[in-house]
């Protein structure tokens, strides 16, 4: 399709509603795929989890709840907004979640968003999730630019995505309403060719002088 500016979409609609959400693979025994409705306990669970429900804002009542939240990801890929995945061993319980938000295909973008329950932490399965999904995304898909953001408060989500390849933008002031208030947003974002891995620092640490010594 052509806009009014003669620019044609980036991607074509019907690219994800026309095709079953695909199951990607991942390291160690691992993969993304869609969510199922036995997926609900989980989910449930994830609500319950401090640290996610800190970070992500988001609230699950009962295990209909989760059923029913369950059933609107699969609506959003039908509808070609949003696109959710488990990550799970093969026929294995959900341990996390990866997915998009505020997909746009006609400008080719998407906002990334991710979490872990307690049990998947600590192992680089969230560098791996979203790098996995980037590479879908971007690749696959054919999106041009991933955003992904994250309170400052949060320096995990900050080494994730600079591990995952995505670039720190700068800071949005007061951006997100979390339960304490107000929070700034650090802004990351990938755009298609970029490579998996920032270079550069993460905002917010030190720099490393890798120096031997002795060198200038």
């Amino acid at each position: 399709m052509i806009n009014s500016a003669g620019i044609s979409d980036v991607v074509p609609a019907g690219r994800m509603a026309g095709r079953d959400q695909p199951v990607l693979g991942l390291s160690a025994g691992l993969e993304l795929r869609p969510w199922r409705a036995d997926d609900a306990g989980e989910l449930l669970g994830a609500a319950r989890d401090p640290a996610i429900r800190r970070w992500n804002l988001f609230t699950v009542a009962d295990p209909a709840d989760a059923r029913t939240r369950i059933a609107r990801m699969h609506e959003r890929w039908r509808a070609e907004t949003g696109a959710v995945w488990a990550v799970a061993r093969p026929d294995g319980p959900a341990t996390g979640l990866v997915g998009l938000n505020d997909v746009d295909l006609a400008g080719g973008a998407a906002e990334i968003v991710y979490w872990l329950l307690p049990e998947a932490r600590g192992a680089g399965v969230a560098v791996r999730a979203a790098r996995r999904l980037a590479r879908w995304a971007l690749d696959d898909l054919g999106l041009h630019r991933l955003r992904l953001c994250h309170s400052p408060a949060n320096p995990a989500s900050c080494r994730v995505a600079h591990t995952a390849g995505f670039t720190y933008e700068g800071t949005q002031r007061s951006a997100l309403l979390h339960a304490d208030g107000w929070h700034d947003q650090h802004l990351h974002a990938r755009v298609a060719g970029d490579p998996d891995r920032c270079a550069g620092t993460v905002p917010g640490q030190p720099v490393r002088d890798t120096r031997r010594a002795g060198s200038p």
